[in-house]
């Protein structure tokens, strides 16, 4: 992305993430790599001396309304609805609720107090179109995932995404100033499933905490888990979901076990949704497999401990039927991890098939047998992966992705004070072009 000249930087930005706290351990509930891509991106910012606010909502009574995670970003803790037992299909109703909280923490703040709104994922568009409006200040959105494109390859056993949320995407993406994307592919669906104007999408490549997630030996954590030095392990990383399909890789390793007593599987993560710790139904399919005796089902990991996890491994598979990038796919490379993905979404970015990894179309269990057992039985050419795999995710780091934002938000500036009326700029109304584009969306 090209820089601006003298661009117009934000003084404080308010980050909205609704369903999700960046403060939530990824890998359980519905915490994963929005969270990741929210926390990286608010120090990065912060550590260019732009505050940060983080609007999300409060999931605990012992949540404080407002803390400092690290000088210059704020969490605030937003009480809307019940703190425990609300599924991620169940926050629309509690969008006004939240919204109010919102709006209520910027009432208390001197006029002009945000530069720019942030919104990340469609619920907290939502609620970032109304503060937009009654602060007077841009919009940028990014969706992460869009329902459209999940609809087209929802796995066995999961729901399709339901027509509210398609019709909400739709009016967020008429309604943000600036609309961010991981990749090329997902402007182009926004453009075509959204007819969104493509002037005002933004490509900015998540990335890779590159201090933590680096090339290490993983003897001793193999140690603790009962691995041997000469194990081949195989490892997934994320949430127990079917979207991420876990299932993939144990139909697809258990014909590797049973032909080689040496190849393992690590499984880390938690299942979605609340009041879930412990994924039993991928538990009991290990065992109709026949393969629970070479299954290791671990927590989710801070990135303390999960870098050693990767370190531990000989690949890492990321099968998902849907992904906008996949963060795992970056810190398992950048750890010195050739990575078996799922072509599908950014995955196609994140992995430089055939030299950092493998790319598999579709999710045929013969194929994903075929590319794994391929690998397995070809230590060379792993380890070749393997360093092409660190030198490849060198390209992706949060400081670039903070730095791609940052142009995405003066671009919102800059638009934005091109189209507000002085008139009615204390209420938010503006006298911007009328998006006003097809009113129903494609089932």
């Amino acid at each position: 992305m090209s820089r601006a000249v003298d661009r117009p930087l934000p003084s404080r930005v308010a980050l909205i993430s609704v369903h999700t706290s960046p403060l939530a351990q990824p890998g359980t509930g519905d915490a994963g790599g929005m969270n990741v891509y929210v926390w990286q991106t608010a120090q990065r910012m912060a550590a260019r001396g732009i505050e940060v606010e983080i609007f999300t909502r409060a999931t605990s009574s012992s949540d404080a309304p407002v803390v400092e995670t690290v000088p210059g970003v704020l969490v605030r803790n937003v009480v809307a609805g019940p703190f425990e037992g609300l599924d991620k299909r169940d926050l629309p109703t509690q969008l006004c609720a939240f919204a109010a909280g919102v709006l209520r923490a910027e009432a208390t703040q001197p006029r002009g107090y945000y530069d720019v709104v942030h919104s990340h994922y469609w619920l907290s568009g939502q609620v970032g179109w109304l503060a937009r409006d009654r602060w007077g200040v841009p919009l940028v959105h990014t969706a992460h995932t869009l329902a459209a494109v999940k609809n087209q390859s929802v796995a066995a056993g999961d729901t399709p995404e339901p027509l509210l949320r398609q019709i909400g995407e739709q009016q967020v993406v008429d309604e943000a100033d600036r609309l961010v994307v991981n990749t090329r592919t997902e402007a182009d669906q926004l453009v075509s499933i959204h007819h969104a104007d493509r002037d005002r999408v933004d490509i900015v490549t998540p990335g890779a905490d590159l201090d933590t997630y680096s090339p290490g030996p993983g003897g001793r954590v193999r140690a603790t888990l009962g691995l041997a030095s000469d194990d081949v392990v195989v490892t997934f990383v994320g949430r127990i979901q079917p979207l991420k399909a876990p299932d993939v890789l144990l139909r697809a390793a258990a014909p590797l076990i049973a032909a080689n007593p040496k190849v393992k599987v690590l499984i880390v993560g938690g299942p979605s949704g609340s009041g879930m710790d412990r994924p039993v139904a991928l538990m009991d399919l290990a065992a109709e497999l026949g393969i629970d005796h070479a299954v290791t089902f671990l927590p989710p990991r801070p990135p303390a401990d999960l870098v050693n996890i990767y370190r531990a491994s000989d690949l890492v598979a990321v099968p998902s039927y849907s992904e906008s990038f996949g963060l795992v796919a970056v810190e398992a490379q950048a750890a010195g991890v050739p990575v078996v993905a799922a072509d599908v979404g950014g995955l196609g970015v994140a992995v430089d098939d055939g030299r950092s990894g493998l790319l598999v179309p579709g999710h045929d269990i013969g194929n994903w047998t075929a590319a794994i057992g391929g690998l397995i039985a070809d230590p060379d050419r792993r380890a070749a992966m393997g360093r092409a795999a660190a030198a490849h995710a060198q390209q992706f780091s949060w400081e670039q992705t903070a730095e791609d934002l940052l142009d995405s938000y003066a671009k919102a500036i800059q638009g934005f004070r091109g189209t507000v009326d002085p008139d009615r700029s204390g209420s938010g109304r503006r006298t911007r072009r009328l998006r006003r584009r097809r009113s129903e969306v494609r089932a």
